[in-house]
C-alpha cells in the first residue's frame, strides 16, 4: 500500500489514502510509536492500552499496527466503550543512570 506520509521534525505523519475511507466512515488519528531491535520492528499506540504489532520492515510494522488500531477502535465500539483521543502526545528520550 502506498500510504501519503509528510515529515514533521523527527516524526511522520501518515495520513490514510483516501480511497480507504467510506462515506460511513470515522477517521481518528492515533500516535504510534515504533522501536527497531535485531528481531525487526515493534509498534504499538498508546493511546489505546494492549494495542501492538511488529513486522520485519518499517512499513510492514505501519501496515500491521494500522490493522491492529482498526480491530482494536472497532471491538470497543461494539461493546459500547468509547474510544478516546488525546489532544497531543509528547515523546522524549530519557537516560537514567543505575
Amino acid at each position: 500500500m502506498n500510504t501519503p506520509q509528510q515529515s514533521c521534525g523527527v516524526f511522520k505523519i501518515i495520513n490514510l489514502p483516501k480511497e480507504t475511507v467510506s462515506a460511513k466512515s470515522r477517521v481518528y488519528r492515533f500516535s504510534v510509536v515504533i522501536e527497531k531491535d535485531k528481531d525487526g520492528y515493534f509498534a504499538f499506540t498508546p493511546e489505546l492500552q494492549g494495542c501492538y504489532s511488529q513486522g520485519d520492515t518499517y512499513e510492514e510494522a505501519i501496515e500491521n499496527i494500522r490493522d491492529a488500531i482498526v480491530l482494536h477502535v472497532e471491538d470497543r465500539l461494539d461493546s459500547g466503550e468509547e474510544v478516546h483521543q488525546s489532544e497531543s502526545v509528547s515523546m522524549t528520550s530519557l537516560e537514567v543512570a543505575v
